[in-house]
């Protein structure tokens, strides 16, 4: 008989806390993704948590150039959910 292994979800996608699946959901309901300032304040979430998301490999981080003004242009820092963090939600 042979024997094949199944793939288990990760011991970090099987412990989530509530606030973590709580920001997975708001980062998923944003596609083009959310800047930590706003997870902070906004929504009242650890910047140490969305860290760990980001460093699990759930979330990213991408940065963005916008212009607000005329000649004005900023960096944004956007936290976006990743493939991983979906599937995660899914579970």
């Amino acid at each position: 008989m042979i024997r094949t292994r199944r793939k288990r979800p990760t011991s970090s996608a099987l412990r989530f806390s509530r606030e973590q699946r709580r920001t997975l959901q708001v980062l998923a309901d944003a596609p083009r993704g959310i800047s930590e300032e706003v997870l902070v304040v906004a929504h009242g979430f650890l910047a140490e948590m969305l860290d760990g998301l980001v460093l699990a490999g759930f979330a990213t981080v991408a940065a963005e150039t916008r212009t607000v003004g005329p000649g004005v242009t900023i960096e944004v820092e956007l936290i976006r959910i990743t493939d991983a963090g979906r599937m995660a939600l899914e579970r």
